[in-house]
């Protein structure tokens, strides 16, 4: 009961009924449609998923976007669908869920995206809506070692190395870095 309560009591922000738009110049992030879910699938189905949790079923990826899409009303903050001149791109996501130990900023960005700036500017503009909404130090963001592109993209963002942060539960050292954003002073 020890690991529900603390859950439960981590932050939330005021509840949403989606997530909020943020747009700058060509790249947009917005709420999740089910138009979105059969995008989502067929990366799942790629090598560019390989160091994600992958859904063995299309039931297994609707019960995991739909938490990151209710996860706007638990908790106030959540995923947003990444857009880049009207084309599905990935998705920008602040996610705690039970398992994790403290706030992540995360990312996935499809095939033919890479190299634009495209993940960086939507997770900085994430962030930087997550820091003027709450008081909290930090963020993490949990990436599988051998994800050179995510762990460069993070210090990219000015992440740092955190090796004494706590592991996402059933994960153990060697399975996933930790790179710590702190808020800016």
């Amino acid at each position: 009961m020890r690991g529900y309560t603390t859950f439960a009591t981590t932050l939330c922000l005021p509840q949403r009924t989606e997530a909020p738009l943020l747009e700058t110049g060509n790249l947009l992030l917005r709420h999740h449609i089910l138009a979105d879910f059969d995008a989502f699938w067929a990366f799942y189905q790629t090598d560019r998923a390989r160091y994600m949790p992958i859904p063995k079923t299309r039931t297994h990826l609707w019960y995991g976007l739909s938490s990151e899409i209710v996860s706007w009303h638990l908790r106030g903050f959540g995923t947003w669908a990444l857009e880049v001149e009207g084309q599905l791109a990935g998705q920008i996501s602040l996610m705690h869920p039970p398992h994790y130990p403290e706030i992540e900023l995360g990312w996935t960005l499809f095939e033919g995206f890479e190299g634009r700036g495209v993940a960086f500017t939507a997770a900085a503009l994430a962030r930087e809506w997550f820091w003027s909404q709450s008081d909290l130090p930090s963020l993490v963001s949990y990436i599988h070692p051998d994800n050179t592109r995510s762990r460069a993209l993070a210090e990219r963002l000015g992440a740092k190395l955190d090796p004494a942060a706590l592991l996402p539960a059933g994960e153990a050292p060697g399975e996933t870095v930790v790179y710590r954003h702190e808020r800016p002073a």
